[in-house]
């Protein structure tokens, strides 16, 4: 795994953020599957259905803690605010071939209140 698996997860992370579909889509895989607690390993379509538009739901950005690259994966650590409460997630994101093929959603609990 190289820094370019990194690059591919931020460029992902970046399309969802400017709800750019078609970069979203360009990224990835055919075979994309995406599991969180609340998605029980769904396809891209129905991912790009369902969860692709919620970006709106921050308030803000989401803001990269840590990404690191490790035995064939991206662990993204990231912490974002919803109606002033700061939370925190990670994501194990699989990176084949220049594409995103796998993501699976660790939901953290809230962290506190924003500026506080």
């Amino acid at each position: 795994m190289s820094s370019s698996a990194v690059g591919v997860v931020q460029e992902f992370m970046r399309a969802f953020r400017a709800q750019d579909r078609a970069a979203a889509e360009r990224i990835m895989a055919d075979d994309f599957v995406f599991t969180s607690p609340q998605d029980d390993h769904i396809d891209k379509a129905t991912w790009l259905e369902r969860c692709f538009p919620t970006a709106g739901h921050f308030s803000s950005p989401a803001q990269t803690l840590q990404i690191i690259p490790i035995d064939g994966l991206v662990l993204h650590r990231y912490e974002y605010a919803v109606d002033g409460i700061l939370w925190r997630n990670v994501e194990s994101l699989e990176v084949r071939d220049g594409r995103v093929h796998a993501v699976e959603v660790y939901f953290g609990g809230s962290i506190g209140r924003v500026g506080g």
